[in-house]
């Protein structure tokens, strides 16, 4: 009976993948998909003393015996038709008879003619094979003094997960499908100038699958192998490793376990194609992904703003609203100047002068004499130091911090005067604007970046290297036209493609872009380096931008879940049942991931959606929109420690903190994700309709349908499913408007209606962005 089950499950396989009928096909076919780049498909079972691997034994057809069992395999595998590309392919074991103790059962993709040039990916985790120097053993640690101060210094990462950047030494990647944003290893080959992917599912029955890289110490072969479950060593966590516990089962006579893939080899000029390609395909095995509509955008800001109201606080340092957990400010990065922002468009009269002394006490307070701004101040008034080693004076602050200040002193500037209140803006801010951004163009004609450390009082790099000058661009670009400075907008097209080429081009990542990292990949210089590369696009209307735009938006949603992983029952995600597509993982040190991008709405995704009118980046906005709510604690469905609308960064997979924590919230809350929060359900509109092609996306938590269209108006349906009531923005425009960039204060203009809970109405939009209820 089980046999003919086995049978009907696979023949479902068939049809889902589209696999032709190959009962049993042998590995030639695949290996003969896999010559392009040397590759062989290798599958096999291995028993293991606990996580020691004790023998390996692999299949040479369709059955294997070992000395206490005797197993079969089906492989079925075929191309999938109209893509030369691509393959599918699903490997099933069975145990026939006898026993097999503590054993998985493995798929390997093996390739000789290794080259260790070759640029490894494993979304969100492994960047470039990790190949850096590393340094530490444990979360954010201390740059050793050769790093300071010296222009040499190479790239340098926590101690993760990587291959060896050492001659003759093997290099091993041990890891589970809890660690990455898409269950998925990829690599390019510059020799060959092809790419490689292969997509697999988080679990089988035996919980999540393992993800092994293993490089020889001739660095001429590599192995890529996914096995049933993971069973490694050690298990990576932030910035160390620990133990992993894992355990392999016992096998009895009529077990069986299947392991499905997709896998791509496919031609690429650059790692940017491997990266175009990733973003294409990410969804391709585990399907579309289910957002729930829980909690529209209107009544997220309510709550986020109601909280952000309550924590403006006046002590001796100076007034402002209270970041993170405690009275110390913080600039940047994570709270100061930006939680600002949303109080600004509030448009109310309290909080805009609340905003106003909280950017003359940033003014007054934490500028430095070179320009640059010192990272954090106490509540006391004492300037707070970053990333310092006591053997270096004066005192440093983060480049990205920086970056901070001066887009977002530009966007307040911006704001105020699009609100009608330019009499508002006061010298003393622009002057600090001008200050910052002459202070940038200094030292980049002096040292060519930005570096990722500064001293605010000399002006110096303190340390180099990195992307943490990712917003920079963005900033220069912003004080450029506001200030009429052109050689400030031509060095922010020189940096962004300098950070382009060396980051993104030829190493395939950017990073130490974050307060608590070395200078490990991370998802926030990605995100923050499309910021600049759609905000040179706005201001100078060249095509380049977008072309960079969209591989650095594939760059982006590496970091991103593709799917809605599987949480443990009984965990607090788990039994609220949260579907966490579009959550982003933090970087490759910090192993769990975020609700939203830290710190900002992500409205240049949306922007490249309208300059492109590609749905990919459509869907990857909403994804981290819906994400988000997911998030938020709210009445009958707890996530942090009770405020209302509050919500916390650790949307936790993996094990890195103890098999305990996974899916399990940390019962606090952190400013900053309530923050891009209500950036979002401000600078993304709630529905967006592109009235010629009649393409409608919505991003907020309702539902609408096209009933009628014609060439001066569209009939929509829209509903409400939440209990909440919901005021949603509209944006409608022509094909020709969608090809003008957006401006960064349109979301003022858009038309909102009122939608009660469980309530349905039909809408007219007209040219115009005219929106009246039927």
């Amino acid at each position: 009976m089980k046999k003919n089950l086995t049978g009907l499950w696979l023949s479902f396989l068939c049809l889902s993948f589209g696999i032709r009928s190959l009962a049993q096909a042998p590995t030639s076919t695949v290996d003969q998909f896999l010559k392009q780049l040397h590759g062989t498909l290798k599958c096999s079972v291995k028993e293991f003393n606990g996580t020691e691997l004790m023998k390996e034994h692999e299949f040479q057809g369709k059955s294997l015996k070992t000395k206490t069992a005797d197993w079969g395999l089906i492989l079925n595998a075929a191309p999938i038709s109209g893509r030369p590309d691509a393959m599918n392919l699903v490997a099933s074991f069975q145990l026939n008879t006898g026993l097999a103790r503590s054993s998985a059962v493995s798929v390997a993709f093996d390739f000789s003619n290794w080259n260790p040039k070759n640029y490894v990916l494993v979304p969100a985790s492994i960047y470039n094979g990790n190949r850096y120097r590393s340094i530490g053993n444990s979360y954010d640690p201390p740059y050793p003094k050769d790093m300071y101060y010296n222009p040499a210094v190479p790239l340098t990462i926590s101690n993760n997960p990587r291959l060896s950047n050492q001659e003759g030494q093997a290099g091993l990647i041990e890891l589970q499908t809890g660690n990455v944003s898409t269950p998925a290893m990829c690599f390019f080959s510059e020799q060959e100038k092809k790419g490689f992917i292969v997509l697999t599912t988080q679990q089988s029955r035996l919980g999540n699958n393992g993800l092994m890289i293993a490089e020889n110490h001739r660095k001429d072969s590599c192995s890529f192998s996914i096995s049933a479950p993971a069973v490694r060593k050690m298990a990576p966590g932030f910035g160390d490793f620990h133990l992993s516990n894992d355990l392999a089962p016992d096998w009895k006579a009529g077990d069986e376990l299947h392991l499905s893939f997709k896998v791509y080899v496919f031609h690429a000029a650059g790692i940017p194609d491997l990266l175009k390609k990733f973003m294409e395909i990410r969804k391709e095995l585990s399907g579309a992904n289910q957002p729930r509509n829980i909690l529209p955008m209107s009544k997220l800001f309510e709550a986020a703003t109601d909280i952000c109201k309550g924590n403006f606080i006046e002590v001796p340092a100076g007034a402002y609203y209270m970041p993170e957990n405690n009275r110390d400010f913080q600039l940047g990065w994570v709270s100061g100047m930006m939680n600002t922002y949303p109080m600004l468009a509030l448009n109310d009269q309290k909080e805009r002068d609340r905003v106003s002394r909280e950017l003359d006490f940033i003014v007054d307070k934490l500028q430095g004499k070179s320009g640059y701004f010192y990272g954090g101040i106490t509540a006391a008034g004492d300037l707070r130091p970053e990333k310092m080693n006591k053997d270096f004076k004066p005192l440093q602050a983060m480049v990205r911090k920086n970056a901070d200040v001066l887009l977002w002193l530009m966007k307040h500037i911006q704001l105020l005067k699009a609100q009608g209140y330019s009499s508002k803006v006061k010298l003393a801010w622009e002057h600090a604007a001008e200050k910052l951004a002459t202070a940038f163009v200094r030292n980049w004609k002096k040292d060519g970046e930005f570096g990722q450390f500064i001293a605010p009082e000399t002006g110096e790099i303190a340390v180099y290297n990195s992307t943490a000058g990712a917003i920079v661009p963005a900033g220069l670009a912003m004080a450029s036209d506001y200030f009429k400075n052109k050689e400030w907008m031509k060095v922010a097209q020189d940096a962004a493609r300098f950070y382009y080429k060396r980051d993104v081009e030829k190493q395939g990542l950017t990073g130490g872009h974050c307060g608590d990292i070395s200078q490990d990949a991370d998802s926030e210089s990605a995100f923050g380096f499309l910021e600049s590369l759609m905000a040179l696009y706005y201001y100078t209307g060249e095509q380049e931008w977008i072309e960079k735009a969209e591989t650095q938006a594939a760059l982006g949603a590496t970091w991103v879940f593709s799917y809605d992983p599987v949480f443990p029952e009984n965990s607090a995600i788990g039994k609220l049942k949260s579907n966490m597509a579009g959550a982003i993982w933090a970087s490759i040190q910090n192993k769990h991931s975020a609700p939203g991008i830290c710190t900002a709405s992500g409205d240049y995704i949306f922007k490249l959606f309208r300059a492109t009118g590609k749905m990919v980046y459509a869907d990857l906005i909403r994804d981290i929109q819906h994400a988000h709510a997911e998030a938020v604690n709210m009445p009958g469905h707890p996530t942090t420690n009770g405020l209302m609308g509050s919500s916390m960064e650790r949307i936790q997979l993996s094990d890195a903190e103890g098999k305990g924590s996974i899916g399990n919230y940390i019962n606090t809350r952190n400013s900053w994700t309530e923050t891009n929060g209500m950036l979002m359900a401000m600078e993304l509109p709630g529905i967006y309709l592109n009235t010629d092609q009649q393409k409608l996306v919505v991003f907020d938590h309702v539902k609408a349908e096209i009933q009628s269209a014609s060439s001066s108006e569209t009939i929509l349906v829209l509903s409400n499913p939440t209990v909440y009531p919901a005021e949603v923005s509209f944006l409608s425009e022509t094909e020709s408007q969608a090809k003008k960039p957006l401006s960064y204060t349109a979301f003022l203009k858009w038309p909102k209606v009122q939608l009660k809970a469980g309530e349905s109405l039909k809408i007219r939009i007209q040219p115009g962005n005219e929106i009246s209820i039927l």
